[in-house]
Order: C-alpha cells, then structure tokens, then sequence
C-alpha cells in the first residue's frame, strides 16, 4: 500500500484502480489486516490513495462513512453488474451513490464478469437494479457506458460524446441485427425503446462497424491493416 500511494504521488495523472467492499468475506480479511482502519475505504484514505482518479470497483457493502468520504474526495464507484451476479456479490446500490454525490461508473470486470460487452453489462446492470426497487432507464443506461464513464475517468473532453475535436473512437449499433431483434424493432416508436432493445437483446452481433481514432477496424486486423490518428473535425471535411 505504501508503494501504491508512493506511485500516486509520483504519477498524479494516472489512474487508482482497486477492489473496495465487494463482498462481506473480502471487508473481514482486509479488516484483519488492517485493524487499525476504521473501515475499508480507510485503509486507502490513510495511504492517501483517494480522490477523482482513484476508481473503486465494486462498491456494494458501503457504510456510511464510506459513501461521504467518497463523495468528499471525488473517489469513483464502479458498477460490475456480471460480476456480481455471478459471484454472487451482493446489489449495487446506484440510487444512494448518486444521491451522496458518488460519481460512478460501469464496466465489465472480466476477471469476474461473464462479458466483454457493454450491452450484456447494461442488461445485467439492469436486472441489479430492478431488484434493488430502482430503474435504469435506457437514455441514461447508454450515457453512463458512454458519456458517463467518461465522466468518471476524467477524459470527457476527448471521448464519451459526439463533438468536433473529440477522438473518433466509435461502435455503430444495428438494432435489427438478429431476426428477433428485427420482429420487436417494427413496434419502436422512440428512440428509447430502441435503445432498451439493444440493452436487453443486443450481443456482437449488432455492432455493425467499430471505428478507432476515425478508421473501421472490423476486417482490419485479419488484413494486416494500422490505425491511424484522426479526429471528429476530419471525417467531418472527408
């Protein structure tokens, strides 16, 4: 831990990211090895390992104290839905964390999780948070994949949101892509419900094309092909 808050105070502009509270067992072990903590979230407060940068995953059995500390600090919640389910976990509580003033994110956590996509993620965050009496509704589900984690790291400025000058790093979704897909997508009326369809049936078969700074990379690295730097402003003039 010391070496960790030695590396954050060197490299201010790199990220902290680690485990807090993701399940009861896990809380005991760390308390036994760190007695004098008052808590979990004390044992990277006394190291000085908090603040926006530092982005705690998991966050589901959280005192208190905890939630305002991390609302004091900046310090990030990130929501591992396929994880948690299927390890059994625990509910992530989105509602209280925001009301705090928690910023969070949410993210796939392979090493737990049982998914790389962010649309399989979204649909188990879904189902979390129906069992915790709170909605997610899919305007604001796509914005924390997107906008929302980018908030979260702190780049928003280069990625997350369609703005000229942003990195062009994109995923174009088909929301027909599938024939049951296809059948429910003839009774869309909003764009929330397309959204909500690509949510809960939505897997690799409806991203039509993925761009990395401006250039399609499906096929591209089956040919050999590079990626080259661009920006929204340039595949604007193309």
């Amino acid at each position: 831990m010391a070496s960790a808050s030695a590396l954050a105070t060197e490299h201010p502009d790199v990220h902290v990211q680690t485990h807090l509270s993701e399940n009861p067992a896990e809380i005991d072990a760390t308390l036994s090895l760190y007695p004098k903590a008052r808590d979990y979230l004390d044992v990277y407060e006394t190291h000085k390992l908090l603040g926006p940068r530092t982005l705690m995953g998991h966050a589901i059995h959280l005192r208190p104290r905890e939630i305002a500390r991390m609302a004091e600090t900046g310090t990030r919640a990130v929501f591992c839905p396929t994880s948690n389910l299927f390890l059994g976990s625990g509910l992530f509580d989105a509602a209280a964390l925001r009301e705090a003033g928690v910023v969070s994110a949410v993210a796939t956590d392979v090493g737990g999780g049982t998914s790389y996509s962010q649309l399989q993620t979204l649909y188990e965050g879904y189902k979390v948070l129906q069992l915790r009496g709170q909605k997610l509704h899919p305007l604001s589900a796509f914005h924390w994949a997107t906008r929302g984690n980018a908030l979260a790291l702190g780049v928003a400025d280069r990625v997350g949101s369609l703005h000229v000058g942003a990195d062009a790093d994109l995923v174009v979704l088909d929301a027909r892509a599938t024939p049951a897909m296809a059948l429910r997508a003839e009774r869309i009326e909003s764009l929330a419900e397309e959204l909500f369809l690509l949510q809960i049936l939505g897997d690799d078969r409806a991203v039509a094309e993925t761009y990395v700074a401006g250039r399609a990379m499906k096929g591209v690295y089956a040919a050999g092909g590079r990626t080259v730097p661009a920006k929204l402003a340039d595949l604007r003039a193309a």
